[in-house]
């Protein structure tokens, strides 16, 4: 589906093999959860999705054009499998094409999915699918992670911005390295730490610690995303009277902490049962933390 609302064949190519998101992973994308029929925290995905967009130097994004475009598709979606079905909802927003990129001129040309438009223009397309079959395991049981230095400082985000470490882009090849490495040593996921020591994310999720009645991320300064829905969850959290807070963390903290979640748009809150081969004690307030999950996703 393209950002202007246009349902696509899905059996039908749409992409120029010349496309600079297949060729450079010059782009950004976000990936949505549908459920009953509806999208969720859709302005805060709109809102990183520009600004990942302006890192890059992307034209700025038509969010009105966009948010008519996930209307759309979670009505295709929820039409097609019924509300009941959750879907995964990826926006993509690239450079176009190599041979003319943004800010070329370009003749204009029709694609053989019938859709005119110019060639020297940004790619933007969505697409709505299932959720994959791991998710609700994942949700129940927990996920066992290893820790992974990512091989630099926290300064290098303030240091080095052309790095674009608080966007969200295509370049994904070293994430889906890392979760290929976890897998070979047995366990589910990974956490990333800086060179210091200090922990930072996992490839597809935010980290997020419980100490009393306080909930824990480490700061985007250190160089990490910023979560859409920690954002949401610390915003409910308050709500419920919990304490929020952006710090530092040590691999040391999760080991002690109350609990330890992977939060991520599509799966929602994983509950960390395993750290390094260390079996982590079930929170007493597990089923709680899960719930305001759901409900921070809501709004």
């Amino acid at each position: 589906m393209t950002h202007d609302g246009a349902v696509l064949d899905p059996d039908v190519p749409f992409l120029h093999a010349d496309d600079l998101a297949a060729v450079r992973g010059d782009g950004v994308f976000e990936t949505l959860l549908v459920r009953d029929g509806r999208a969720r925290n859709v302005s805060r995905h709109l809102d990183r999705l520009q600004n990942s967009a302006r890192a890059l130097d992307l034209p700025a994004p038509d969010l009105d054009r966009w948010r008519t475009a996930i209307t759309t598709g979670q009505r295709t979606w929820a039409e097609k499998n019924g509300r009941a079905t959750e879907g995964l909802l990826r926006i993509v927003y690239s450079r176009g094409r190599e041979s003319a990129p943004v800010g070329q001129a370009a003749p204009r040309e029709r694609a053989e999915t019938g859709i005119t438009r110019e060639s020297n223009e940004a790619t933007a397309y969505l697409t709505v699918g299932p959720v994959p079959a791991r998710v609700a395991s994942v949700r129940t049981d927990g996920t066992s992670v290893i820790t992974l230095t990512r091989g630099y400082s926290v300064d290098l985000a303030a240091l080095a911005p052309w790095q674009l470490l608080g966007a969200k882009t295509l370049s994904y090849a070293t994430n889906m390295a890392a979760q290929r490495h976890a897998t070979a040593q047995g366990v589910d996921d990974v956490i990333y730490t800086s060179s210091e020591g200090q922990v930072l994310e996992s490839p597809r999720s935010t980290v997020i610690v419980l100490n009393g009645d306080t909930l824990i991320t480490p700061p985007v300064e250190d160089g990490v995303l910023p979560g859409t829905t920690q954002q949401a969850l610390f915003e409910t959290a308050e709500k419920e009277g919990l304490r929020t807070e952006y710090r530092s963390l040590r691999v040391a903290d999760l080991i002690v902490a109350d609990g330890v979640w992977l939060l991520s748009s599509v799966t929602l809150a994983t509950r960390v049962r395993e750290l390094n081969g260390y079996e982590m004690p079930e929170p007493a307030r597990a089923k709680d933390f899960a719930a305001l999950v759901e409900k921070a996703i809501e709004d």
